[in-house]
């Protein structure tokens, strides 16, 4: 059926471009025959005034007075035949731009509609995602409801882990539905004219406290290393973005280990950066981590992560929302960084 859903899909791309490319050959040949046929009215008016204004010369020489008839007759085929060239050069030039604005017409469609294809499957995909999110923890609650509803012995104890255990599945659900909210909220875009000078240095210290807990629980070192820095830009998305990278090290990451919080500026902008010495990131999987519900193939690592793959998609909404950028080095089994960099305003 997707399949199908698929090649249907193809099918109405491939019909929008040629529409699109006989819409803009339409255009280039309007103006372009437009242009011939007044070239072709200038042109004609200039033979016949040019070669009028010879054969009169002619006529009025005392040797040629009487020859004004065959003059004339030669004047007549002359302005035809000019007429005819000029008349088969411009439709020769009208097939080739017609040859040249069709192809042309064609990339020109395909680049046009690119954005939106990309656009239209990514949603098609996000959807698809989400779905199957959604059904996951619903069938799970569905199986244990169905199972101990036909146990006619169940019970109080019972009953209270079938609840216990709806409630995780519920919490999951409404995870999964904030941060789809959060970010549907970051695409659409924040008003920038909220934006105000904002201390990275604060926002890092706010982001490592909600951590400090977690972080000694594990075993694990939160280092900051902090230089005084300004953005302009949201606090609280600032906040936010580090403390998505600073779950991802923590999620990633071994007891008996170090994740080191950088924050400085320099002259050409500021700089965040998040290291830590988890399991790291394999190179096939680094193009890909910041797509929506994509998360890395971890299973022959120790550390198991829970979660949806959106934190880092929420980062990156976040991030362009401030006009930055982000870089990941990482290698299997020796960690990774991610540095963000605002550029100076």
């Amino acid at each position: 059926m997707s399949k199908r859903k698929g090649d249907l899909l193809e099918m109405h791309f491939k019909t929008a471009y040629l529409k699109l490319t006989a819409f803009y050959v339409l255009i280039v040949m309007i103006v372009s025959i437009s242009f011939s046929v007044a070239i072709y009215k200038i042109s004609s008016r200039e033979i016949n005034r040019g070669l009028g204004r010879q054969n009169r010369i002619l006529s009025e020489s005392p040797s040629f007075g009487s020859i004004n008839d065959v003059l004339e007759e030669i004047r007549e085929q002359q302005i035809e035949e000019s007429n005819k060239r000029l008349s088969a050069n411009l439709i020769y030039f009208n097939w080739l731009i017609l040859i040249l604005a069709t192809i042309s017409s064609y990339f020109f469609a395909r680049y046009t509609m690119k954005p939106i294809e990309e656009s239209y499957e990514s949603q098609n995909r996000f959807t698809a995602d989400a779905s199957h999110e959604l059904r996951t923890p619903l069938a799970a609650m569905k199986s244990e409801i169905e199972v101990n509803l036909r146990d006619s012995a169940l019970g109080i104890k019972e009953a209270r882990e079938l609840l216990n255990s709806n409630l995780e599945e519920i919490a999951k659900l409404e995870k999964l539905s904030s941060a789809l909210l959060k970010l549907a909220s970051n695409n659409n875009g924040k008003s920038k004219a909220s934006f105000k000078k904002i201390s990275l240095v604060e926002a890092a210290k706010e982001a490592s406290e909600k951590f400090s807990k977690v972080y000694t629980n594990k075993n694990i070192k939160l280092t900051n290393n902090l230089s005084e820095s300004y953005i302009m830009g949201d606090r609280d998305s600032i906040v936010e973005l580090i403390s998505i990278f600073l779950d991802n090290a923590y999620k990633y990451s071994s007891s008996n280990t170090e994740v080191i919080l950088t924050v400085r500026q320099n002259k050409d902008g500021s700089f965040i950066s998040i290291k830590d010495q988890g399991v790291g990131i394999k190179a096939t999987d680094l193009p890909h981590i910041f797509e929506r519900f994509y998360r890395a193939d971890h299973s022959r690592n120790k550390e198991k992560a829970s979660g949806y793959g959106l934190g880092l998609s929420i980062a990156t909404s976040l991030v362009d929302l401030h006009r930055g950028q982000i870089k990941v080095k990482s290698s299997p089994d020796k960690g990774s960084e991610f540095s963000i960099i605002f550029s100076k305003a």
